[in-house]
């Protein structure tokens, strides 16, 4: 029987018990997604857990990056309808309120374990609907709302206790449904028309003192921008949306890794905002994270009942190393926001990727690199 506990709720959006998605499309998914830090540069926590009830999975992982090396936790299941108590193995995601303070726990596995709390900052922002298409068919039709918080707890890594603070250890995070690729790859069909030539790709979430700052911009390979989404959040709640920001990354030669980016755009009182975004750390999520383009984890893939893997990356590898430009990368970001004459610092993701042609960047094709 698909009913279940949140059945008894007044939360139906479909003439569907909630176990069941609106939509059939096998690629369905809801899942969320957290990054933890201490700003500085020397270790980055990502984080994650995902149900895809249209292939029957559920999934989770935990990737540390750090001393030159990832490591990444994997956790795989069977898809159940308990949504209200989220777990895949020893991976447990815990709502205490709502919108504010999350708790996820990972038992000790394979020489990992992790007790951390998320505390929002600021309140969270509802995003723009995320809409791709391939030809005729869409391939990505996503909602997501986001959010800059703090963490409390402790991470052990192989013996070693790291102790998470919140007046040190910041991050973002974000929760998404609806449909993207997911699961095993599908024949292709005929090919599409126009051909998928490329994308880029800018997410930046930060912390400031006295709010938060969530830019998220998209282009085709011309440079025409498909998603334009910018937002300065403050504690009470308002929400000023931010003018068209111009971006020049800064990418380290013979590369397509940034080493940061500036950003200028304006507020809503017409002033110029100056942002320089610079990268401490690099995490590409395609090395033991899941995302797009990883050959050893993917979200959604049928594992087999209760499984549970470690991997770790050697990032200096030159095998790992020629992923980097073929996925998405997520940096631990610092700030320097100019406004009237003022300069404030702040904390969170800078992600970026720019895959195949962008005739903005200079990249006329897969392989081209920075100069």
């Amino acid at each position: 029987m698909a009913i279940t506990k949140l059945d008894e709720f007044p939360i139906h959006q479909a003439p569907l018990p909630i176990a069941w998605p609106a939509s059939s499309d096998r690629n369905f998914y809801d899942r969320n997604y957290f990054n933890c830090h201490d700003r500085s540069g020397e270790i980055f926590v990502i984080t994650g857990l995902g149900y895809y009830p249209n292939l029957g999975t559920k999934d989770a992982y935990l990737l540390v990056a750090r001393e030159g090396k990832q490591t990444a936790l994997h956790f795989s299941d069977l898809c159940d309808g308990d949504r209200l108590n989220q777990q895949v193995g020893g991976y447990r995601v815990e709502v205490e309120e709502p919108l504010q303070r999350i708790r996820i726990q990972v038992e000790e596995t394979e020489g990992i374990a992790a007790d951390l709390t998320w505390q929002g900052l600021f309140p969270v922002i509802q995003e723009e609907r995320h809409v791709l298409r391939s030809g005729a068919r869409t391939t990505l039709d996503a909602q997501r709302f986001a959010q800059l918080g703090s963490w409390t707890g402790s991470l052990q890594i192989d013996g070693e206790r790291i102790e998470i603070t919140p007046d040190r250890w910041i991050g973002s995070r974000d929760r998404s449904w609806g449909i993207r690729p997911v699961g095993e790859a599908e024949p292709a069909g005929a090919p599409s028309d126009p051909p998928f030539e490329g994308m880029w790709w800018m997410y930046v979430p930060l912390a400031f003192d006295d709010f938060a700052i969530i830019l998220i911009l998209q282009e085709d390979p011309n440079g025409y921008r498909t998603l334009n989404d910018c937002h300065r959040v403050w504690p009470d709640g308002r929400v000023e949306q931010l003018g068209w920001p111009q971006v020049k990354i800064h990418y380290t030669s013979g590369s397509r890794t940034p080493t940061g980016a500036t950003i200028r755009c304006t507020s809503a009182a017409g002033e110029t905002l100056e942002l320089e975004v610079s990268s401490l750390l690099a995490a590409p999520l395609h090395v033991g994270g899941g995302y797009g383009g990883d050959p050893d984890w993917t979200h959604g893939v049928w594992k087999g009942e209760k499984f549970v893997e470690r991997l770790t990356y050697d990032m200096a590898d030159d095998a790992v190393k020629g992923r980097f430009m073929f996925g998405c990368v997520d940096h631990v970001g610092r700030g320097l926001l100019t406004e009237g004459g003022r300069t404030v610092e702040g904390w969170g993701l800078f992600e970026h990727f720019c895959i195949g042609r962008h005739d903005p960047s200079g990249f006329v094709d897969y392989f081209t690199l920075a100069p």
